[in-house]
């Protein structure tokens, strides 16, 4: 996929509308955010590196997200609540992994990504990363242009870079990718996320009381998981747990993500600088992905995208299911 597909039926117009309701809301969570030291951002984690800077690196559980463009199909007609049930009715008919803290999460995946936030062609990149199930070993990974079947990267030890200093990196494993240890209950689920959040290695002079203290960061931490494994019953309650946040709409108009599988995306609230939006089947809600946009001059552009393909538990880097 080399461009965004455009509409023909005023769907830019809206999402632009939208666009411009959803800056008017962040601004004073923007200003206080920046006064305490944060960069202006949207979700904290991702980075580009290697060959052409295109590819995707994970860190602080976070991947990059999913594409989206306009269909024939009509538009999703269930809200944001409803789909995040569906979902978790899907994911409690998943067959359930287990791993143990010595092995490893593979997940393989097809990301379009760009040069720069909001300029330069779109590239589609296959990848392949192994992340530590335990959170005792630095993830590795391994990419190719999806154009050339043979053209694989060395596989290459992925560390978390310092959000104070982007020329370094934090000598810290990244969370473990699997999640078998979390509640099956909504309720108790969310009292988990609350004494349990992600770490978002934030810079020294940012307000950490305030941002692991707000409401949100159960939400935030909640969503990071997506990047690793989570068993099917705990998949299920946190999407349950979702489709309580506030603030989440569904993105009107067919969606057809980077591997081609149609679906219905739902857009997350408390983004700054972007938009963040969670991709399911349209006609199954299997959780498909995610995508992330940037927002430059009032305009919204896709920065990163992600769809899942397979994930899987192995014994050591480099090894396929």
């Amino acid at each position: 996929m080399n461009k965004i597909e455009e509409s023909t039926d005023g769907f830019e117009e809206q999402l632009l509308r939208d666009l411009t309701a959803h800056v008017a809301r962040r601004a004073e969570v923007a200003s206080a955010t920046r006064a305490a030291g944060l960069r202006t951002r949207f979700p904290r984690g991702w980075r580009l590196a290697g060959a052409f800077g295109l590819t995707v690196v994970l860190t602080a559980g976070a991947l990059a997200v999913q594409t989206m463009r306009v269909g024939d199909k009509p538009p999703p007609t269930a809200t944001a609540s409803e789909i995040f049930r569906m979902a978790a009715d899907a994911a409690r008919q998943q067959p359930e992994l287990t791993a143990r803290p010595d092995q490893y999460v593979f997940t393989e995946s097809l990301a379009v990504v760009r040069e720069m936030p909001a300029s330069g062609p779109y590239r589609t990149i296959r990848n392949q990363l192994w992340q530590s199930a335990g959170g005792v070993a630095y993830s590795q990974g391994r990419y190719r242009p999806e154009t050339d079947p043979n053209g694989w990267s060395d596989l290459t030890e992925l560390r978390l870079g310092d959000p104070g200093d982007p020329e370094k990196e934090l000598d810290a494993f990244q969370a473990p990718a699997y999640h078998g240890d979390l509640p099956t209950d909504p309720d108790a689920l969310l009292r988990y996320l609350r004494e349990h959040p992600v770490d978002l290695h934030l810079p020294e002079a940012a307000d950490e009381e305030a941002v692991y203290g707000d409401e949100s960061m159960a939400y935030t931490t909640a969503r990071s998981m997506l990047s690793g494994y989570v068993p099917p019953r705990a998949l299920a309650a946190l999407f349950e747990l979702l489709a309580r946040e506030p603030g989440a709409v569904v993105i009107s108009g067919n969606v057809v993500d980077a591997a081609g599988r149609h679906g219905v995306a739902i857009r997350m609230p408390g983004v700054i600088g972007g938009n963040q939006d969670v991709l399911f089947d349209r006609d199954t809600h299997v959780y498909l992905g995610q995508r992330g946009s940037v927002i430059r001059d009032g305009k919204e552009s896709v920065d990163l995208t992600f769809a899942l393909l397979r994930i899987a538990v192995v014994d050591r880097p480099g090894q396929l299911p």
